[in-house]
């Protein structure tokens, strides 16, 4: 039987906010969670899409690897595979629980002992080692820009986590920076230091006028193979949306061998298991070609992103992203292939933050439109 204290109410909302997803979730027992209970909180996760559960801080690495492989038990591999290769962007972000290796130590600082790993030092990505115009040093402590936007995925031999959690073990408190999106737009959001950033790919979809919803049911994106190796001398724009197309990415003979079944062409718009209703679901930092209805291919890489840009650039204006303020024990749990979502923040000297988070390759790629889908 189902927990007769589980709750599941609206995510307090930012000032000026008008995001329509974010829930908190109570009165379960994620050690001891029956089947009902979990279908309880799938249903929340997919209707709700980002679900906070607080007070977690005391879950083991081993029951946070046993929830998150639930919402996909036919998978058991960490969503980048056993190894990221050393030129890849990811590969100074991540630790790996020698005991659980499906989950990663994510954060920043110096830690002395955890999980079974030992002076480790954590590293927060910031914006000023990916974005080709990042903020001044002397302004860095007060303001900061998206990082970037993405879904967790390799977006190459395997397919997007269906959910991934974030557990907030430590997090250093107080500090709030500006994030300003230097985009020409004006456009800037007061946020919590080193939140994570979320939008809805299904509001996104929502927003679309009835000619770019047809466009976006019948494309299909094609990515690029080892994105995280191509991209890596490429420049990112400053509101973490995209790349600049200035001709950095990496050449197919200065990357690991491309083996053509493993390169990756999922639907621009992913369909909810639960609510059946579309996301626009598109990558855009690893995009490298668009497949059209009538079959034409896109492949002016400029031109794909700048297409892109344009679809996507509306999610993201401040009253429709979900900025969360991080409190330590909270465990939150989103739906990949749904919500869209950015690291954000630089930490100072002596500001120390430690996150354990978990994914794994879904065990199927995203499902895109019925054809009888008519979403308007």
């Amino acid at each position: 039987m189902a927990s007769e204290s589980f709750s599941c109410q609206p995510i307090a909302r930012p000032a000026g906010s008008d995001i329509d997803f974010g829930a908190e979730v109570t009165g379960l027992d994620l050690e001891n969670l029956t089947d009902d209970d979990f279908d309880k909180l799938r249903g929340a996760l997919y209707e709700n899409q980002v679900v906070v559960i607080r007070n977690q801080k005391q879950l083991t690495p081993k029951a946070q690897y046993s929830l998150t492989r639930r919402f996909d038990p036919e998978t058991d591999i960490y969503s980048h595979g056993k190894s990221i290769d050393k030129r890849s962007v990811l590969h100074a972000d991540l630790k790996t629980i020698p005991h659980q290796p499906q989950v990663q130590v994510i954060g920043h600082g110096f830690v002395k002992s955890f999980e079974g790993l030992e002076n480790i030092q954590l590293k927060h990505p910031h914006h000023k080692t990916f974005h080709k115009h990042p903020i001044s040093p002397e302004k860095d402590a007060d303001f900061t820009h998206f990082y970037r936007w993405h879904i967790d995925s390799a977006m190459y031999d395997l397919d997007p986590p269906m959910v991934t959690s974030l557990l907030a073990v430590s997090v250093p408190g107080g500090r709030r920076q500006t994030l300003l999106y230097d985009d020409g737009t004006g456009a800037q959001m007061d946020v919590p230091l080193g939140t994570t950033a979320f939008f809805s790919g299904y509001r996104l979809y929502d927003l679309l006028s009835d000619d770019e919803k047809e466009f976006v049911r019948g494309s299909k994106v094609e990515y690029a193979a080892h994105p995280y190796i191509w991209m890596s001398k490429a420049k990112a724009r400053s509101n973490g949306l995209g790349l600049f197309s200035d001709g950095l990415e990496l050449p197919e003979d200065q990357l690991p061998a491309v083996e053509g079944d493993k390169v990756r062409v999922y639907p621009m718009a992913w369909r909810n298991p639960v609510t059946g209703k579309l996301a626009v679901m598109v990558y855009p930092t690893p995009i490298r070609r668009i497949h059209l209805a009538d079959g034409t291919v896109l492949e002016d890489l400029a031109e794909v992103r700048e297409l892109v840009y344009k679809l996507q650039r509306r999610a993201i204006d401040p009253h429709l992203v979900y900025p969360h303020d991080w409190k330590e024990g909270d465990l939150v749990l989103f739906n990949n292939h749904g919500v869209m979502h950015s690291i954000v923040g630089s930490f100072g000297e002596g500001e120390t933050r430690i996150f354990r988070q978990c994914n794994m390759a879904a065990s199927r790629p995203p499902q895109g439109p019925l054809v009888e889908t008519v979403q308007s």
